[in-house]
């Protein structure tokens, strides 16, 4: 996750991979979308280790030993079957002779088929099918039309089911596609040619599709057994496709939607909004210089200050070089004084502007096509100063970086490397780029050569040790943070993402003494809570995890990880014998976390499992493709994007499942 934005560690927030007792616990609705399952009592069921089921599947692989052969129950009888008993069920002892004529012929046809099949003439044996399915076709009206009817539709889905496969044996797959759109046009929940289709589709490549066909085998099995999910029983027999199939299926899936997604928000780069205040806040507490510039920017003055200078200034014409480019300096020194004292007021959409302003100032934006332009934007940037230039580069990269900007915002970082080499913040910096985009290892060779300029810098030593989380290096993540705190006693957030370390490793004492000591330092510090909540919640103490996500929120109501956490919490407490979770409180709870921060990725992917569990029917949970699409806009990384991507994918799967199977809903409740 993106934790170069937010030092408080967003793969903290549970479910998290650094704590897996809580991981554990909320499998059961991480699974909704991956095992295409709307209910959350079958999710908790599946994902029991003392329940868990057989994943061979009978269904779903080219290596199924299904002859594709309709049993023998079906109105084609076998040769052992009674003529009597056959021509009794099709025509209740009302039919014509012309009707038993016909219903003998089908079932004689039927026989040679099948005599044909076992010599492995298939396509021979498709032709004596299809000479069945003409007879019926063609046959005349009988005097009771209803009950023939039915009885020879049942004939037609048996004698097409097996003709489809005899074509899928003969290597005719269009042909065996074509018959098992036509079974399942008259029987939609016919198992035998869904799954006929699903292994078609996957040997042609058609993953999309055959995660379908496995979505719709999957909810005609929910439904089968809906009356014992009610009951918080375990469903009957295995499920129909292994969780294995659904993940392979899923995977290959994934690059075509994730370039789609990629290329998505990509064009939404432009109008992307910010991080939520509370993100941005705890960033900008990570860095060693947050104190220097929160004190200039107190000393400072106010914005009206500002903004009255910057109105103040006379416009200069351009062909006045020098005296343009010193008037246009010093309207970018003021913008980037406004915009400090805008930070330093938390109202960063402000913040943002004027440094995005004075940037383009400083890159004369205006004047590109003029003949005059390299040699204008040389001559503000000398006006300007090395010391109010390098701090705007170091701003307007921010400013990029959190529009997840990368190129940009490391444009702007090394230039600013360039005039201050031992500048060690904008080392970090850079490296919280690398890292948001992947590239761990420059990452890494980055805060090595901000340490060896300052071993004591603690800003480097803070980020490295959330890198090497990242990297699964958990002592090397310790002994970073260890060293922060020997250095700097009061550094809060060291201490906090300490006790991540702790937890990760299962040390809730040490976890919980390196809380207590970061409360010292910030008794109302929101982080503590939640952590403490969670610990609360790894142990099972569900009451005193609620009050502490609660003391979270008051101490700062626009931190969205309480919120989820709770929602949490409420997900995974078993409830009373015969009802079900408080979704309700949940899904607001989430949507609550979204308002706070439109970018928080975790609420997205809960709240639309949540919903899609919930939906009363496909409008409903068609809304739930519309909310990952929304999310998708707000991934920063690729983690994100895979994450949303995958819940995406199944849901769409999902519902065009039900709509094959003619259901009105997902809802197994």
């Amino acid at each position: 996750r993106r934790k170069e934005e937010d030092p408080v560690d967003r793969s903290r927030r549970i479910p998290r991979p650094d704590c897996p007792s809580m991981a554990k616990n909320n499998q059961a609705y991480l699974l909704v979308g991956v095992a295409a399952l709307a209910t959350a009592l079958a999710l908790y069921y599946f994902s029991s280790p003392s329940s868990r089921r057989d994943e061979k599947s009978t269904a779903s692989t080219s290596k199924s030993k299904d002859t594709g052969i309709t049993p023998q129950k079906s109105n084609v009888r076998s040769s052992e079957s009674s003529t009597a008993t056959a021509s009794t069920k099709s025509s209740s002892g009302q039919d014509d002779d012309g009707s038993k004529a016909l219903h003998r012929r089908i079932e004689e046809i039927d026989r040679a088929g099948k005599t044909l099949f076992k010599e492995k003439k298939y396509m021979q044996a498709a032709e004596t099918f299809t000479e069945a399915l003409d007879l019926i076709a063609e046959r005349p009206k009988s005097s009771d039309e209803n009950k023939s009817s039915s009885s020879l539709t049942r004939q037609v889905i048996t004698l097409t089911n097996n003709r489809s496969a005899m074509y899928e044996k003969a290597s005719h797959p269009d042909l065996a596609l074509s018959d098992c759109d036509a079974v399942l046009a008259l029987d939609p929940a016919h198992s035998k040619a869904r799954t006929r289709r699903l292994r078609i589709l996957e040997a042609q490549n058609r993953h999309a599709e055959a995660l379908v066909e496995v979505c719709a085998l999957q909810l005609k099995y929910m439904n089968d057994n809906r009356d014992k999910l009610r009951l918080g029983l375990p469903p009957s027999g295995q499920p129909p496709v292994p969780q294995s199939k659904i993940e392979e299926l899923v995977t290959k899936i994934q690059p075509e939607e994730l370039s789609r997604a990629k290329q998505k928000m990509e064009e939404s780069l432009t109008d992307r909004p910010l991080p939520s205040t509370y993100t941005i806040t705890q960033l900008l507490k990570s860095f060693s210089g947050y104190n220097k510039w929160m004190g200039e920017a107190a000393k400072g003055g106010k914005c009206d200050k500002f903004t009255s200078q910057i109105e103040d200034l006379l416009s200069v014409p351009r062909k006045n070089l020098v005296a343009h480019a010193d008037n246009e300096a010093t309207k970018a020194t003021l913008l980037l004084s406004r915009g400090k004292r805008h930070a330093y007021e938390k109202d960063f959409v402000s913040a943002v502007a004027d440094f995005e302003a004075a940037y383009a100032i400083v890159q004369d934006s205006d004047g590109v096509d003029q003949d005059d332009h390299d040699e204008m934007k040389k001559g503000i940037i000398n006006a300007m100063g090395d010391d109010h230039y390098a701090r705007l580069l170091e701003w307007s990269g921010l400013c990029s970086h959190l529009r997840y900007k990368l190129k940009e915002a490391l444009v702007c970082y090394e230039l600013c490397s360039e005039l201050e080499p031992d500048n060690t913040e904008i080392l970090v910096k850079r490296a919280g780029v690398k890292m948001d985009g992947s590239n761990h290892d420059e990452a890494e060779a980055l805060f090595d050569e901000a340490l060896k300029l300052n071993p004591s810098a603690s800003d480097a030593l803070l980020h490295r040790a959330n890198l090497r989380m990242l990297q699964q290096r958990v002592d090397d993540s310790k002994d970073d943070l260890e060293m922060c705190i020997r250095l700097y006693p009061n550094n809060l957030l060291a201490r906090l993402r300490l006790a991540t370390v702790y937890m990760a490793k299962q040390d809730m004492d040490g976890a919980k003494r390196m809380l207590d000591q970061a409360e010292e330092y910030d008794p109302e510090s929101t982080e503590i809570h939640c952590y403490r909540g969670e610990i609360k919640f790894t142990q099972g103490d569900v009451q005193e995890a609620k009050s502490y996500f609660l003391k979270a929120i008051a101490c700062d109501a626009y931190n969205p990880t309480p919120y989820v956490n709770q929602s949490l919490v409420i997900m995974n407490t078993p409830p009373a014998p015969g009802q079900m979770p408080d979704f309700a409180t949940a899904i607001s709870l989430l949507e609550t976390a979204i308002e706070k921060d439109p970018m928080f990725h975790t609420a997205y992917v809960q709240l639309g499992q949540m919903k899609l569990s919930m939906a009363t029917d496909l409008t409903k949970a068609k809304e739930v493709v519309e909310l990952y699409d929304k999310g998708l806009t707000y991934c920063r990384t690729p983690e994100e994007l895979l994450d949303i991507c995958s819940m995406r994918i199944l849901t769409v799967a999902q519902i065009e499942a039900a709509h094959s199977l003619k259901f009105e809903t997902l809802n197994m409740q």
